[in-house]
This record gives C-alpha cells, structure tokens and sequence, in this order.
C-alpha cells in the first residue's frame, strides 16, 4: 500500500477511535434542569417562532447540525494541537463569523454555502442568557435547535430527548470543511466512508440522508444528471431542467429547487419513495440504491410505517454527540457568533 493510502487510512482509523473514546460521555438529558430549566423551552418557542415565519429555516437549522459535527481529528486535518484545544465535532465551531482572529472560519467552506438558521440561534442565545447567564452552550443551543425543528417539520411525529452538557470550541477554519461533509456528487463507498469517519454507520447514512426531505439544493449541484444516462425519471429530469435553466433566480443569480417535490414542508419518509422512482436530485441519493444493502434499507423507510422517524430520533442523537468539548478544552460562549475574550 502506498504511504498516502496508509496515512489516510490510519486518519479515518484514528477518527473513528477518537469519536469511540469521547463521543457522549458527559451528555445528560434534562442537563439543565437545576441550571437553567427554561433553557429547552425558550430555544423550542424561537423555533417553533422561525419554522412558523419559514419552514425552510427549520430545514435550514437540521442542516446547521449536521454541517458543525464533523469528526476532524489532528491526523486527518494536518494541524498541531491548539492551547485552546483540537478541532473536533459539535461544538458550535460553524457558528463563528470571521474576525481579525480567524478571517476564514467554517461558514466560508463551499460545503457550507447559504447557511440558513444562524439568527434563530443567535434570538435563542440572547433569551437564554436573558434568563441563565453565561450558562447554556451555543452548542447545546444548536442541538436543541435541530432537534425542535425536527419535531416542528415532521408534524411532531419525531419527538425526542436531546442530551446535553456540550462546550463551544474556539477554532473554525474553511479549509477543513471540504474532507468530512459528504459531497453531494458521492457515490455509494465515497458516502460510507465519510460517515464511517464520525462514527457513523451504514443504517445512520441512510437515516439521515432523509433530512432532504425538507431540504432545497442548488441547481449548479443538480446540472450534470439533467443529460443523457442518468438514472432520474424522465418526467422529473424535464421539470428540473425547465427549472434549472429557465427558472428564476435569487439576487446572487442562484436557483435553487425543493429536494422533495410531494411533501417538501413536511420532514417524513416521502425522501425513500422518491429514491425508489429515481425522483432525487443528487448522485449520493441515488446512490442509496447502489448495494442491496442500503437498497432494502431504502424500501423499508419508504413503507410509512413510523420505523424511519423513529430511527431518525436515534441517529439524531448519535450524530450530536460526535466529539463533543468537555470542560477541559471548551467554553459556553456569550456569544455564539465569537469566541469569549478570554
């Protein structure tokens, strides 16, 4: 084996085993409970708020989750171990604005393209430390945040506990939001490996990719199915390159197209029927169908029966707690788009 290939199978190792060592040991349900026992409360009624104005930011705020708990370890990203700590997993790093500090933080990466959600968080942070100063992480706000929207969206058939105790980490960096996001043009073993790299397994893949059932996508992410040899429907590529191409724009001259055109506002098991029509719009949906494996997971999901919301529930949890910060290299942030300046 080539010592590139080496290396890069020793940092996927090294994540998995990081993420085995540390992921949840300190997260408790009703964490805030003697603390700040409105805490939960006041973060679901600014989402409940949001999603009401706009069910695309509750989308938006799933998205935000994901998109903040990578599993970037010092192997993998190259980097020397930091007084402040190490790049890690959801610990709120995709929060932070750029500052003379860090000019080129995470919601720079091309990964993280039109965040939505970030003022819902930034409204929930201010209430919390209306009522608990400086003692609710943003981190634990995001979780909760994804969380309520998810309930709110599946229309409160994904109910949940969200474990907490979460610190917010201080380091946030562009450059590293390329490796671990899976990629929307991913195939089959590509997706595997960037979840098996959170500690996520094959049924989590499949679980999660069901958050696009809410979710809108750029078309420049859409334009390579829409010629001859794709797999997508016939009557579903026409509607998306009659979009696509002649559709209208927003002021930056992006357009953009519900992931899930039969229930799109509804976060449900609609996602699996779709991937079973070839009705999605990216290769790493369709992709889902590649092994018999996920395939059958597919069909299952796709029966509406309630075992993909309830597995989601679980997953939802499993990928919170990816690399969590404890009190050793963690803070709770005043404010969540800025690390304390101390």
């Amino acid at each position: 084996m080539a010592a590139g290939c080496q290396l890069a199978v020793l940092s996927v190792i090294s994540c998995v085993l990081l993420w085995a060592a540390a992921c949840q040991g300190a997260l408790e349900v009703s964490y805030y409970d003697e603390t700040c026992p409105r805490a939960e409360g006041i973060v679901r009624a600014e989402v409940r708020k949001a999603v009401h104005a706009n069910a695309g930011v509750g989308a938006g705020l799933i998205r935000l989750l994901f998109h903040d708990c990578l599993c970037i370890c010092i192997a993998y990203a190259k980097l020397p171990v930091r007084a402040f700590g190490t790049p890690q997993g959801c610990e709120a790093s995709v929060l932070l604005d750029a500052s003379e500090d860090n000019p080129e933080p995470e919601q720079d990466g091309i990964p993280n393209t039109g965040l939505r959600g970030l003022d819902v968080i930034d409204a929930a942070k201010d209430a919390v430390e209306e009522a608990c100063p400086g003692t609710v992480s943003c981190a634990d706000i995001l979780a909760f945040a994804a969380r309520d929207a998810s309930y709110l969206l599946s229309g409160y058939r994904i109910d949940f506990e969200m474990p907490a105790g979460r610190l917010d980490g201080r380091y946030s960096n562009a450059t590293e939001t390329l490796g671990p996001l899976p990629s929307p043009f991913a195939n089959h073993s590509e997706l595997a490996t960037k979840f098996a790299a959170k500690g996520l397994d094959v049924d989590d893949m499949v679980v999660l990719s069901g958050a696009h059932s809410v979710s809108r996508a750029h078309c420049t992410s859409v334009l390579h199915r829409l010629g001859n040899g794709s797999d997508m429907d016939p009557s579903f590529k026409r509607w998306l390159r009659r979009r696509c191409l002649t559709g209208p724009s927003d002021a930056a001259g992006n357009t953009t197209v519900r992931q899930d055109t039969v229930t799109g506002a509804v976060l449900d098991s609609q996602y699996y029927t779709n991937v079973l029509r070839h009705r999605v719009l990216f290769t790493s949906d369709a992709a889902l169908l590649a092994s018999p494996q996920t395939a059958r997971m597919v069909r299952d999901y796709a029966n509406g029966d309630g075992q993909w919301e309830k597995k989601f529930e679980m997953a939802m949890v499993k990928m919170a707690g990816i690399d969590v910060k404890d009190g050793t290299d963690g803070e709770i942030r005043k404010n969540c788009r800025s690390v304390n300046s101390n």
